[in-house]
Order: structure tokens, then sequence, then C-alpha cells
């Protein structure tokens, strides 16, 4: 078996010390240079092992102060399910309210955006195509716990009612309720979670540390003729939320 890399034996030592109360919640850490003349390692692989543990949200770090033990939060839990899409009811609010959190979103639509190369593919149309973009935070309590992307084609709801995800008459009512006022049968979903490192803008906006660990989710949704509807870029970050996949067994 190939040996642990230096800076992954680090980080399970450091996380060691904590999980075993040497170190607690709020504690600073001692400095990289003493942490790496105790473990006989040079401070770059100290470096790489803290990154590692702040991207996981073990330890956090505090410009001009150092590194410190995270305080341990309460995640938030993210249910994807196909069976929770139901008429004039958001599941995303239910999932806060179970919680006894106040779920909300805010959400800025742009209009006739070219469709990129990846986004393209997913919907089935040319590259450069136009799209309706709306980019989503999800608040718990008025904090962002989750980011959404979403593109639609454009030519599919061009001169409808349901144009603007959250505009018009059926704002907010999501994609399966909007596609059925204008005869769109959506039957089911595609989800592709991949984890993966916060970007700059994407931990700014979550409020977690930059590169923290996150689950990127590509969704699409389909009709009953097989046509890509809507495509959407979800990014779940793991130190405040959990996902749960939940699966109806149907007989």
């Amino acid at each position: 078996m190939p040996e642990q890399p230096p800076y992954l034996r680090i980080a399970d030592e450091l996380r060691r010390r904590i999980v075993e109360h040497e170190w607690t919640p709020g504690d600073r850490l001692p400095s990289r240079a003493q942490i790496a003349q105790e473990c006989g390692v040079g401070e770059n692989v100290v470096r790489r092992a803290q990154e590692l543990l702040i991207s996981q949200g073990v330890l956090e770090g505090r410009a001009g102060s150092g590194t410190y033990v995270a305080e341990p939060r309460k995640r938030v839990r993210v249910v994807r399910s196909a069976a929770r899409e139901q008429p004039q009811s958001s599941p995303f609010r239910a999932d806060m309210k179970a919680l006894g959190r106040q779920g909300d979103w805010e959400s800025r639509t742009d209009a006739k955006v070219p469709a990129p190369a990846e986004v393209a593919t997913r919907l089935g149309i040319a590259e450069g195509d136009l799209c309706v973009r709306t980019a989503y935070e999800f608040l718990a309590d008025g904090k962002p716990v989750q980011l959404s992307t979403s593109w639609e084609p454009y030519e599919l709801t061009a001169g409808t009612v349901v144009v603007l995800p959250e505009g018009g008459p059926h704002a907010g009512a999501g994609v399966v309720n909007r596609m059925a006022e204008i005869g769109i049968t959506v039957t089911h979903a595609v989800e592709q979670p991949e984890p993966r490192q916060a970007t700059t803008e994407e931990a700014s906006l979550l409020g977690i540390q930059k590169a923290a660990l996150v689950t990127h989710i590509r969704r699409t949704y389909y009709s009953d003729a097989g046509q890509s509807v809507e495509t959407a870029d979800i990014v779940v970050p793991a130190a405040l939320c959990e996902i749960v996949y939940e699966v109806p067994i149907r007989r």
C-alpha cells in the first residue's frame, strides 16, 4: 500500500488532538512552525493539512490571527427527492420549518443569456442559444445555506406567463408546476453530485472559508417527450448542510 502523503498524516494528527479534546472549539492552534517541529515536517506540509481541515469545517482561519478549532454547527438537512414536488409548496421551506427555521430565497433572473457549452449540452441545444438564467441564494433564518443557478431554454417559455421563474402569476412555483401551466409534463430529473472546493465567489456568498468543501449537483429536468426543460448547478456547503436522498419505492 502506498505511504500516506505527509500532509494527510498531519491532518489526521491534528484531527486526533481535537477529538481527544487536547484542543477544543475556539482554541487557537500552535503556530505552523511549532507544529512542524513537533511532527518533524516542513511548514508547507502543516499548511496543506490545515487547509484541508478548514475545507472540511474542522478548523477556521482568521486573517492576521491564526488558525482555530471551528465551533460545531448544526447542519441543515437538504432532502433531494422528486416525490417532494408538490403543487403550491416549497420543499426547502418545509425542511426549514421542520427544523424550526425560516426558509426563504433571493433570486436574480436574466433573460436571453447565451448558453455556455456545458449548459447547452445538458439542455440539448446549441452553444450560444438563448436561455433564461436565474441565480438563487437559499436562506435559513436569513443566512445563505445553498446556491443554485438555473438555466431554461428561452424558446421553450418565450411569450408565456412562466417565462420568468420568479415573476408573474406562477412566481416561485417551481419547474414542474410552471411547465405544467404551458402543457409540458415533467416526468423525472437526473442529478449528478460531485464534491469539490468552493470558488472564491461561492465562499463569499455562503460565508464559508475559501476552498471549503462543497457538493456540486448538476440537475436536469426532463419532459415526458424526453426533452430537457431546465438544468441547474446547485452548490451545497458540507460544513452547513447534509444531503439526503429520498428514493420512493413503487410496487
